[in-house]
């Protein structure tokens, strides 16, 4: 059964946690007087445009890309059958 795009994690709140985690770590570096995260930002919109790639490529991998007639016809009946068991 698949989730409900309202139960699946949004990638905005993805990404908010992996700056916050990022910001609290060298928060806690400068703390300690340990040499900060050096990232610049370049550095930073190199790695988010790379999550962003894998991103899409993984739900484009995972999503039916039909390409053949029969293939979308039996999309076209697989939709049809679920909206009947509804």
């Amino acid at each position: 059964m698949m989730e409900s795009e309202e139960t699946m994690v949004k990638t905005k709140t993805i990404i908010r946690t992996i700056v916050l985690i990022l910001a609290l770590a060298n928060q806690a570096l400068a703390i300690c007087g340990k040499e900060k995260i050096p990232v610049t930002d370049d550095e930073i919109y190199q790695l988010v445009t790379l999550i962003i790639t894998i991103g899409s490529a993984l739900w484009a991998w995972w999503k039916n890309n039909s390409f053949t007639k029969p293939a979308i016809k039996a999309d076209e009946y697989l939709a049809k059958l679920r909206k009947e068991m509804k």
